[in-house]
């Protein structure tokens, strides 16, 4: 071993900047970044071929199953984005094969469900098991071409972002637009006056959405009006649409002619009765809402969110993989405080977020509201125990009086 040269190219001491030494040898800087870019390269490889077969795929259940760990309840909606997604992967195997006879055509899907029931979690949830570039992009920022806001191409100026600028990454990725149903055209008739926030913006995804090469400006049209654009395929990219469609129950239930179901024979209760109507939702309905037929025609699954139940509440509270109960336990073990919620209290919690009708999101502003004065006198008690008792008692206490 000769302290003065690199063991690796033979540069002398004098001819590199840097020699690190080893057990053995000793490298140089030069050796060091081409040893990196080597490495580099063989990880790339790697990870750009774990899907190349169909044996490496996860299938539909596997992907369920890790959903499960974060999302509560809602099954018939996980089981239908872990086929969408399973099928979205078959898709890109398949359109890579030579001398393919029959063309397999995207499947892209719509999510209906009220405020807080878990539709963006449940797509950034599933944008962790996956290898492909995702992002979530809000349909209430994008106008008609012309207007103030952005162009429906900002969504790929987005996804191309996630994919490092990789446009062949970024042509089999994943969207999901988010408050779909804030574009609804505001009347079942066709408009013949600019629909600035509605249907124009409808009209703008379709060449999106069906497959074509779209100009896409990397760092917005609007700012950078000089830049050039991009080419991107969206033949390949899956859409994931979700939306609350606040008053799509209504549009049901007059189709079916059961406003009265309330008071039929089997005397079906409240939530029974939401989860029936809701389950018999159909693109008709969503086209009365105010989709035009031509963007309903590219999203062929459509699949509801249930309405969240006081029990699958309390799940939410306690079950998954940081839930908000075990997220509070360590913020205040950090301060070597134990915390300790009873049932009872939870209940509590559940039951005032359910009053505020915010869902599963309102969850976590009650519990820091009922925790805001422990938080403040942090450190003057070692064990903190919360009750029903003690849960929100200043409002307890007004009722009283």
């Amino acid at each position: 071993m000769n302290p003065n040269e690199c063991s690796f190219c033979g540069r002398k001491r004098s001819e590199v900047q840097i020699l690190i030494a080893g057990q053995s040898g000793y490298i140089c800087e030069s050796c060091i970044e081409q040893a990196h870019s080597i490495v580099k390269e063989s990880v790339d490889n790697t990870e750009s071929s774990t899907a190349t077969r169909l044996q490496d795929l996860k299938k539909p259940k596997e992907i369920k199953t890790f959903l499960d760990q974060y999302v509560i309840g809602q099954e018939q909606a996980k089981k239908q984005l872990s086929i969408a997604v399973y099928n979205h992967y078959k898709r890109l195997l398949h359109s890579e094969q030579k001398n393919r006879e029959v063309e397999i055509e995207k499947s892209n899907i719509i999510m209906v469900g009220e405020t807080g029931t878990g539709k963006t979690l449940l797509a950034k949830t599933i944008a962790k098991e996956l290898d492909v570039p995702f992002c979530i992009v809000d349909a209430t920022i994008l106008t008609e071409a012309g207007y103030v806001g952005e162009d429906i191409e900002s969504i790929l100026s987005r996804l191309l972002m996630v994919a490092d600028f990789d446009v062949a990454k970024a042509e089999k990725g994943i969207v999901f637009i988010d408050e779909i149903d804030k574009i609804a055209r505001k009347s079942d008739n066709a408009s013949i006056t600019r629909d600035v926030s509605g249907e124009g913006v409808q009209q703008g995804l379709l060449k999106l959405l069906e497959g074509s090469i779209v100009n896409v400006p990397p760092q917005g049209g609007r700012k950078h009006p000089d830049q050039k654009y991009i080419q991107i395929n969206t033949q390949n990219i899956l859409f994931i649409a979700g939306g609350a469609f606040d008053g799509i129950k209504d549009i049901i239930e007059r189709r079916l002619n059961r406003q009265a179901i309330g008071f039929s024979a089997e005397k079906l209760s409240k939530e029974r009765e939401d989860e029936y109507v809701l389950s018999q939702m159909t693109a008709i309905d969503l086209r009365r809402f105010g989709l035009i037929p031509e963007l309903l025609g590219r999203f062929p699954i459509l699949t509801n969110l249930d309405k969240l139940t006081k029990e699958t509440m309390i799940r939410i509270m306690k079950e998954p993989k940081s839930s908000i109960v075990s997220q509070y336990v360590e913020l205040f073990k950090m301060d070597g405080i134990t915390l300790e919620f009873t049932d009872g209290a939870i209940e509590r919690i559940v039951e005032e977020t359910m009053e505020k009708g915010l869902g599963a999101r309102g969850l976590r502003g009650t519990t820091e509201k009922v925790l805001e004065d422990y938080m403040f006198a942090i450190g003057e008690q070692a064990v903190i125990k919360l009750t029903k008792a003690n849960v929100f008692k200043e409002k307890t206490l007004r009722k009283k009086a």
